[in-house]
């Protein structure tokens, strides 16, 4: 895909909202950061961005792949994101077990005393 098709460049985007819950990794988003690594924007109820239209290009991958990435085939930049998000994704969900398994531990505790 050449770097002229930006009309075509297509990220299959799941909108689980887990790269909005990392701004510790991308030090241009801090000042969006709510205090717990999740973006002020996010809609955690949809996991949409309230502000999607005019979001940094940090969060546009298509910007990103034009500033920084033309050199990479857009299908190879795509499998290496989607690597990512997959990623967070699984961190997402195993934090999402551990608390729900330190909550039982918590209320069977509570139970004992």
């Amino acid at each position: 895909m050449t770097a002229s098709s930006t009309d075509t460049l297509f990220f299959p985007c799941t909108s689980c909202g887990a790269c909005c819950k990392y701004l510790h990794l991308a030090e241009e988003l801090q000042e969006f950061d709510r205090g717990d690594g999740i973006c002020i924007h996010l809609d955690e109820t949809t996991n949409r961005c309230g502000i999607y239209e005019t979001r940094p290009d940090i969060c546009n991958i298509q910007t990103q792949y034009h500033l920084h990435y033309q050199e990479t085939p857009w299908e190879d930049f795509v499998v290496e994101n989607l690597q990512i998000c997959e990623a967070l994704q699984l961190d997402q969900q195993a934090k999402a077990r551990f608390a729900e398994s330190n909550a039982k531990i918590e209320k069977q505790t509570n139970k004992k005393d």
